[in-house]
Formats: structure tokens, C-alpha cells, sequence
């Protein structure tokens, strides 16, 4: 089973700055993580690996620097990780993202046969869109499932899955290849191994640009985004309000009253 996870380092603080020219988020200089939920599809990855065998890659999109982040996939299990960077790329959307990592996809297919299945958190914590997975899938006309909690059983070239909904989950069936998203509630990520570590220093890691991976660089990036960022500000503080303090009863025919008369 030959399994690609799609990641995204993103920044390890809230306290992030703004291109006051392009509204995009200022990344140099801050410390950046893989984004949480994606370490999730990361373990999955790897554990599937570990019941069916075959191989696990990793790629990601972004500046040199996420190459970090694909070095730390790789010491949790991962096999070949590949990095697609160019400045081509930056700015893009989440149509844009996922237009450029649907090719990067299709260059894998191409070079080392035909992937099973396609991880992706369930979104990222800089945009918390939910957007990329879904695209990607899109882009490659691919069927798709979106916060899958349990991967139940792989048969016959099916999936049987838990897909967490709000009142508990659905069992659902898909042809593979497919993609899906996944929660927390999936696993619990493994810490490194030293062994792990020691591989992930020394491995290769693959580097593809816009040329390598055959996109047209208008339809990438903030380029080829579809959408545009026109304005970016802080909400202002909430004014006002009262605090009605009391034995229960009192509280409750104070607020009556305030309720009537449209203060609150």
C-alpha cells in the first residue's frame, strides 16, 4: 500500500504578523511546527504502513525552511519525503494550494506507480479553512472523506471508515484510491525513535519546483489564488454589559427587566 501525506509547517505562535502589501501571513523569522492535526495523518500514515506494508511520502508545500518539518515526518516513520518550493508558490490560496499539490501528486503517480491513499489533517491552524484536502481531492477526481476518526478495515481495493459527525459518526465505504481528512480522535502520534532521528538527519529530501512539477506558474501562488485577502484588522474589544450580581432569583428578575427594556 503506498500511502502520501500532504503537511503544512505552520507558525508555533498566535502572535503572527501581516504583509501590509499582500495581507499574506510575514513567516521568516518565526518558529514554525507541523501543523497539529497532520501529525495525526503523519501516524495514520505509518500505522497503515505497519498492517499492510508498502511505503509512506510525505510533501509539503512552502519556503526551504519547511524542509524541517518533513525531516521530523520521516523520524516518525515516514519513508521518502519531498519538499515543493518556489517563490512562485507563495501567497497562494487554498485553490491555488491545492492545485499545486494535485500536480506534485500526479508527478509521484508518474515517477513511482499508482498511491492507495491520499492523508490530509482536517485543516491547518493559521487558516482553519478545511479547504486543501477537499481540493486536492477535486483536482484529482478523486472521491474523498472528511473527518475520518477510524480507518475500520481496507479490503478488496475499499475502505471502511468512521467519519465523526456531530451527534457521533457514519460508516462510509470508498473505492481507492481516495483521500481523506482526519481529527485527533484517530491516534495518539508516536515520539521519534532514536533510530528515527538518526535516519532522518541523513535522508534526502526531494525538491520540486513549479518547472519540476509541470504547473503553470500564473495559476499558482497569489498569482493564481481565487480569492484575495482586501482587508485584515483586529475586532475591537467588546464595551458595555453589566454584571448582575444576587441571590439567583434576584439575578433572574434582573435580567427580565433588562431584556424588556432593550438594554441587553
Amino acid at each position: 500500500m503506498n500511502i502520501i501525506v500532504c503537511i503544512k509547517q505552520v507558525p508555533e505562535t498566535t502572535d503572527v504578523r501581516i504583509n501590509p502589501e499582500t495581507n499574506t501571513l510575514i513567516r521568516d523569522g518565526v518558529k514554525s511546527i507541523i501543523n497539529p492535526f497532520d501529525m495525526y495523518a503523519i501516524e495514520e500514515a505509518v500505522r497503515l504502513k505497519e498492517r499492510f506494508g508498502g511505503t509512506v511520502t510525505v510533501i509539503t508545500m512552502g519556503p526551504p525552511q519547511a524542509e524541517s518539518a518533513l525531516r521530523e515526518a520521516i523520524s516518525m516513520g515516514a519513508d521518502e519525503a519531498i519538499l515543493i518550493s518556489d517563490k512562485a508558490f507563495a501567497g497562494g490560496d487554498t485553490w491555488a494550494t491545492a492545485n499545486t499539490l494535485s500536480h506534485a501528486i500526479q508527478k509521484i503517480a508518474k515517477e513511482k506507480g499508482s498511491f492507495d491513499i491520499i492523508l490530509c489533517g482536517k485543516q491547518a491552524s493559521d487558516g482553519d479553512t478545511a479547504q486543501v484536502g477537499p481540493g486536492i481531492a477535486a483536482f484529482l477526481d478523486l472521491p474523498q472523506v472528511t473527518y475520518v476518526k477510524k480507518i475500520e478495515e481496507i479490503k478488496n481495493q475499499k475502505a471502511r471508515v468512521e467519519r465523526m459527525t456531530e451527534e457521533g459518526f457514519d460508516i462510509l465505504e470508498t473505492p481507492l484510491p481516495c483521500l481523506f481528512t482526519v481529527v485527533k480522535e484517530i491516534n495518539e502520534p508516536r515520539l521519534p525513535s532514536l533510530k528515527g532521528m538518526m535516519r532522518a538527519k541523513s535522508a534526502k529530501i526531494i525538491t520540486w519546483t513549479a518547472k519540476d512539477i509541470g504547473v503553470d506558474a500564473q495559476q499558482v501562488g497569489l498569482a493564481g489564488s481565487r480569492t484575495t485577502v482586501v482587508k485584515i484588522f483586529h475586532p475591537p474589544q467588546r464595551s458595555g454589559g453589566q454584571k448582575l450580581v444576587g441571590e439567583p432569583a434576584e439575578v433572574v428578575d434582573k435580567l427580565v427587566e433588562l431584556l424588556k427594556s432593550d438594554i441587553v
